[in-house]
């Protein structure tokens, strides 16, 4: 905040710094912004000026069976991924923090590799391993293959929550007779149920638009919405892939508010003035 008795140099500094801010945030999102009008395109090229509005390409994507197909796989493979991921993440994450034993580091990099690894070379590795094992084109292998890549989201942000966990009231809980389970989801999970929301939310954001180890592992039957987009924009680029992208524009846009308002919430739980 810009101080009352700030130089002008200073002020000249603050209002340079705002206005750089300001056209780097203008930059990253007036391409996504171009989407959302085209989308309701009258013609059937992605272009300005636009002759008209219509929602012909809404109505395009839940007619035909190729699209609907693709919503309907997108639909069954997320939730159970992100399900799975934060099962998986939590559970890790819980182990990394309360325990120390020799090679902590190297297994805590290993979990979050697929974080940081070239989604393509998880792909192909994904296929290599699936593949004798029959997995490929399968939903379970492509459930398997999307949670994988979720879990290092949960695990980082079960991780950040457990950083301020009292593992005291876990001894207590135990000195009182509760039991592994009881005080997992009477003592633990309570407190550390804002990081897993958030993690789940990016591993469903991951997984639902996830498309490079989709194309290794799924069928044809299996594309899920992006592969689908994928392959619109490879054979004929329609206004209908711009329909799909505002969808998930607004998707993401409604799992960022509720990632902010479980920020906001946890702040107040702790007694920290929301910024």
């Amino acid at each position: 905040m810009l101080q009352p008795y700030a130089s002008p140099l200073e002020r000249a500094g603050h209002y340079a710094l705002r206005t750089v801010v300001a056209l780097t945030l203008l930059f990253l999102v007036l391409p996504i912004l171009v989407i959302v009008p085209l989308s309701f395109n009258a013609d059937s090229f992605l272009m300005y000026p636009m002759s008209g509005l219509s929602l012909r390409w809404y109505e395009e994507i839940f007619a035909s069976p190729a699209w609907r197909q693709a919503l309907m796989n997108s639909i069954i493979v997320s939730p159970l991924a992100t399900v799975l991921a934060m099962v998986l993440g939590t559970l890790a994450a819980i182990g990394l923090v309360r325990t120390d034993f020799p090679g902590k580091a190297l297994l805590t990099a290993v979990l979050i590799s697929p974080m940081v690894v070239p989604v393509v070379i998880v792909g192909v590795a994904m296929y290599i391993f699936f593949a004798p094992l029959g997995l490929t084109g399968s939903y379970t292998g492509l459930v398997i293959a999307h949670a994988v890549l979720g879990v290092p989201f949960v695990i980082t942000t079960v991780a950040a929550t457990l950083q301020g966990f009292d593992f005291n009231l876990v001894r207590a809980a135990g000195s009182l007779g509760a039991g592994p389970l009881t005080t997992f989801f009477r003592v633990t999970l309570p407190q550390v149920a804002p990081g897993v929301i958030a993690g789940g939310l990016f591993a469903f954001a991951t997984s639902f638009d996830e498309v490079v180890v989709t194309l290794f592992l799924a069928s044809p039957e299996q594309a899920t919405l992006p592969r689908q987009m994928f392959a619109g924009i490879r054979e004929n680029i329609s206004p209908a892939i711009a329909a799909v992208a505002t969808i998930l524009i607004i998707l993401s846009t409604l799992m960022l508010l509720v990632l902010e308002a479980l920020r906001r919430r946890n702040e107040r739980l702790r007694g920290i003035k929301p910024t």
